[in-house]
C-alpha cells in the first residue's frame, strides 16, 4: 500500500474519532449533572434551641427591715443556710432597751395584780364578817322588840339595840360594795399587764427587725454589703437596702429565649436537653413548664407592649425550663443553651429538607411529558426560561424531582409531597415517596431552574466554593 493511502485513511479515522467525540460532547453537554439521595426510614427529631441562664425557680432579697449599723453578718456568698436561720444582725440597743422596760413594767402590773387580788380576798372576808355581824344584831333587835312590847325593857334600850341593826346592815352593804370596787381594782390591773404585753409583742418586734433570717433553704447568692455599714428601710417610691439574695437551689430552672418563628412548636412539658457552658460535655434533662405568651424584643428584652419604637425587628419569646434532677454545681446566672424536643417520629420516611422546592405542578407535569421541553420550543433552554409570569401567577405546591429513566435517559421529575415533622437536616415525607426513591438533592443553582423531564446526571462529588451560588 502507498504511503498516500495510508496518509488518507489515517485522516479518516482522525476525522471519524472527532465526529464521535464530538457527538458525545454534545450530548453530555445537554445533560444537566445533579447531586443526589434517597429517601429512607430513620428516627426523626424536631428540635428548637434556646439560648439564655441558669435561674432558680424562688429568689428573694433580704431586705434591710431596720436603721442602723450592721453588727454581723454571719454568711458569706456560696453559703448554704437554713430555713429561720440567723443571716445578720443591726444594731438593737434601743428596742431591746424598750424590750427590758416593758418586761420590768410587766413585772411592776402583775404584781399590782397580785395586790388587788389579795385585796379582794379581804374585802370578801370582810363581808363574810359583816354578815355574821348582822345576823347576831338581828337576833338581839327582835329580842329587844319582844322584851319592849311586853314592857319588860325600857324604850331606850329597845332603840339601842334598833340602832346596832341597821349599823350592821349598812356595814354589810359597805363591805359589799368594797369587794366589787376591789374586783374592778383587780381587773384594770389586769388589763394593764394584757396591754403591757401587747407593748411589749410591739417592742419584740421591733427588736426582731434587727435580726434577719433565711426564709427558707437556700443558696447565697449575693452579699452587696460588708459589717460596718449603715442600711435603711425601703419607703415608698424608695428602695431600702438590700442585705443579700437567697436562692432556692431545690427548683433550678433555665430561662432561655426562643426565637418567633419556632415557638408555635413549643408546649408544655415537652422534654428538654439543657447545656451549660461552664460544665461542657455535662447534659442536664428538664421539661418545658412555661411558654411565654408576650413577644421580647431582641435588642433591648422588653416586652413589645412596653416599646414605644414602631420599627420592626426580631423578636423572641421567653421559655422556662424545669430540670428534672438540680445539681448542686449548679449556680444562677450560668450561661445556658436549651435544646426543646418538639416533636418525635419513630421510623419515618425522610428526605433531605435542600431537596423540596415550590414548583406549579400542571406546569411540570406538561414540561415532564415533552422530556422538559416547554410545547412550541425547540430546547430545554427555552423550557426553563419559559413564561416566568405565568409560573409566577400558577399556584406552587411542595413537591421534590424524582430520578425516573425515561427513552433510555435519566430524567428529573416534579412528584408533589405532603411533608410532616421538620429536623435538623431532614424533613418527614407523608405522601408522594415511597422508601428508595432518588431524589435530587442540589445543587442549589440546579434546583432553582431544574424543570421536569430534564436529563440529568448524577454528580454526588463535594461541592467546593466555586459551586456555591
Amino acid at each position: 500500500m502507498s504511503l498516500k493511502k495510508i496518509v488518507l485513511i489515517a485522516v479518516a479515522v482522525l476525522v471519524l474519532a472527532g465526529v464521535v467525540v464530538g457527538t458525545i460532547l454534545h450530548s453530555q453537554g445537554s445533560v444537566t449533572k445533579v447531586a443526589t439521595g434517597h429517601a429512607v426510614r430513620q428516627d426523626l427529631v424536631s428540635i428548637v434551641n434556646g439560648t439564655g441562664q441558669i435561674k432558680p425557680k424562688t429568689y428573694v432579697n433580704v431586705g434591710a427591715t431596720a436603721f442602723g449599723r450592721i453588727t454581723h453578718l454571719y454568711v458569706k456568698e456560696g453559703d448554704h443556710v437554713k430555713a429561720r436561720q440567723l443571716v445578720a444582725t443591726v444594731e438593737s440597743e434601743q428596742p431591746a432597751s424598750a424590750v427590758q422596760a416593758q418586761q420590768a413594767n410587766i413585772a411592776t402590773s402583775k404584781t399590782t395584780v397580785d395586790a388587788n387580788v389579795a385585796a379582794e380576798r379581804t374585802a370578801e372576808a370582810n363581808v363574810e364578817q359583816a354578815v355574821a355581824d348582822l345576823e347576831q344584831k338581828k337576833f338581839d333587835f327582835e329580842r329587844a322588840r319582844a322584851l319592849y312590847e311586853e314592857k319588860l325593857i325600857a324604850k331606850q334600850d329597845y332603840d339601842a339595840k334598833k340602832a346596832a341593826y341597821d349599823v350592821s346592815v349598812a356595814t354589810l352593804a359597805q363591805r359589799k360594795a368594797t369587794v366589787i370596787q376591789s374586783k374592778a381594782q383587780t381587773e384594770s390591773s389586769r388589763s394593764q399587764v394584757s396591754q403591757a404585753v401587747a407593748t411589749l409583742h410591739g417592742n419584740s418586734y421591733q427588736l426582731g427587725l434587727t435580726q434577719s433570717r433565711a426564709p427558707f433553704d437556700a443558696l447565697v447568692t449575693n452579699v452587696p454589703v460588708r459589717e460596718g455599714e449603715t442600711v435603711v428601710v425601703g419607703i415608698q417610691n424608695a428602695e431600702g437596702s438590700t442585705l443579700m439574695t437567697l436562692a432556692d437551689m431545690s427548683v433550678i430552672t433555665a430561662e432561655v429565649k426562643v426565637d418567633e418563628t419556632d415557638i408555635v412548636n413549643v408546649a408544655m412539658n415537652q422534654p428538654v436537653d439543657v447545656t451549660v457552658d461552664a460544665l461542657p460535655g455535662r447534659i442536664f434533662k428538664g421539661h418545658v413548664t412555661e411558654v411565654g405568651d408576650q413577644a421580647l424584643l431582641r435588642t433591648t428584652g422588653l416586652a413589645t407592649s412596653q416599646s414605644t419604637t414602631g420599627t420592626e425587628e426580631a423578636k423572641d419569646f421567653k421559655v422556662v425550663v424545669t430540670l428534672d434532677i438540680p445539681s448542686d454545681i449548679l449556680r444562677p446566672g450560668l450561661s445556658a443553651t436549651a435544646k426543646i424536643t418538639t416533636a418525635h417520629r419513630e421510623d419515618a420516611l425522610t428526605i433531605p429538607i435542600q431537596a423540596l422546592v415550590q414548583r406549579d405542578p400542571t406546569a411540570e407535569k406538561t414540561l415532564a411529558d415533552n422530556n422538559g421541553k416547554a410545547p412550541g420550543t425547540s430546547g430545554g433552554a427555552a423550557a426553563a426560561t419559559a413564561s416566568p409570569k405565568a409560573a409566577t401567577k400558577a399556584q406552587n405546591t411542595q413537591g421534590v424531582y424524582v430520578l425516573r429513566t425515561r427513552n433510555k435517559k435519566l430524567r428529573a421529575v416534579f412528584v408533589p409531597v405532603k411533608t410532616g415533622v421538620t429536623g435538623a437536616t431532614d424533613i418527614e415525607v407523608l405522601d408522594g415517596l415511597k422508601q428508595g426513591d432518588e431524589i435530587v438533592t442540589g445543587r442549589y443553582k440546579v434546583l432553582r431552574t431544574l424543570k421536569s423531564g430534564t436529563p440529568v446526571k448524577r454528580d454526588n462529588t463535594p461541592e467546593t466554593g466555586t459551586d456555591q451560588s
